[in-house]
């Protein structure tokens, strides 16, 4: 099969990390799903892993975690998922099942968790594996390639919504509008919010616009009203102040990502009095992912993709570190 592989982490601008060649069709463990690899999302996560931003996990990995791809074996005595079927390979691969995390349905936090494209090979291949108890079933209604984004971007933006604490109707900031934004921007629309978007790019604006969102300006510009809430998407520490700034009291600012520039000091009166608050934002659970995935199925989620070949999965991470694009890249072999 052809696949893509982390050779020299670095950066993908000014270094070549990244390998395309041959490689074996993966054995699938016992308790593994074979799938053939449809589409899989272009994360920032990804961005992170090639660039070493993440330590790394596995040596010479193969990225991508928002798979979509056809079930080609089954574990002996598996029925819950047949050859075939259409299933969803998410970040989260492998959770011990027995820690004090998982056990009161946190597994997001399990320390002994693993990651599809950090710890096992991902999506950016023509085949891959996955544990049975991972996949996901995945909302009728959309290609291949709008369904993957939903895989991490809006499973992630769904859980930093959670975070967020948005009351119903409220005012909810959106820091950076790409992929996950985008999406979890709709999901606040159709619960009533009004939704306030600050992002350096234009074309992202027009989106947020498009979708529906309030207002769209600038990264670091000041919200048009107080916000009960916001979440930051983009990697950029230095937006935390302005973002705390615009909460209202009791407001919470959570951050999405797995990745943070460094944050610059915060004002006890300015950013964080009257009860304003921060929370990060760690994988997510299973439960988490599904009920999501039914929220898309109730919701028909406008995703908005651009379509790679397998064999750029290099030139589309730089895009995506460029921000050239709006919404969401899909590799497709």
């Amino acid at each position: 099969m052809r696949a893509w592989r982390v050779a020299r982490p670095g950066p993908v601008g000014s270094s070549d990390p990244l390998r395309f060649g041959e490689e074996p069709v993966p054995v699938p463990g016992r308790d593994e799903l074979l799938v053939r690899v449809l589409s899989c999302g272009v994360c920032r996560t990804d961005l992170h892993v090639v660039e070493a931003d993440l330590p790394v996990h596995r040596e010479s990995v193969t990225p991508g975690h928002e798979i979509v791809a056809e079930v080609i074996s089954v574990p002996e005595g598996c029925r819950t998922v047949g050859v075939g079927d259409r299933v969803g390979i998410p970040w989260l691969r492998e959770t011990c099942g027995v820690c004090r995390y998982c056990l009161r349905g946190a597994e997001n936090l399990c320390p002994r968790s693993r990651y599809t494209g950090w710890d096992a090979d991902g999506g950016y291949a023509e085949f891959a594996t996955v544990p049975v108890d991972f996949a996901l079933a995945l909302p009728s209604g959309y290609s291949d390639q709008e369904l993957a984004p939903l895989l991490c971007a809006g499973v992630i933006g769904y859980h930093a919504l959670l975070r967020a604490e948005l009351p119903d109707n409220g005012v909810l900031g959106i820091y950076g509008f790409g992929g996950s934004a985008h999406l979890t921007a709709q999901i606040a629309l159709a619960r009533g919010a009004r939704v306030h978007v600050m992002t350096r790019d234009a074309a992202a604006r027009d989106l947020a616009l498009e979708l529906g969102a309030d207002s769209a300006q600038g990264a670091a510009d000041p919200a048009p009203e107080p916000l009960d809430s916001a979440i930051l998407f983009a990697p950029v520490g230095e937006l935390v102040p302005p973002a705390m700034e615009a909460l209202d009291a009791g407001g919470t600012l959570a951050i999405a990502g797995i990745h943070l520039t460094d944050v610059p000091a915060l004002n006890y009166q300015r950013h964080l009095f009257r009860e304003r608050q921060i929370r990060s934002v760690t994988s997510n659970t299973r439960a988490q992912a599904r009920e999501f995935l039914v929220l898309a199925q109730t919701h028909r989620l406008r995703v908005s993709t651009h379509r790679y070949p397998l064999d750029h999965a290099d030139h589309a991470l730089r895009d995506l570190s460029l921000g050239r694009f709006d919404g969401a890249a899909v590799l497709v072999p």
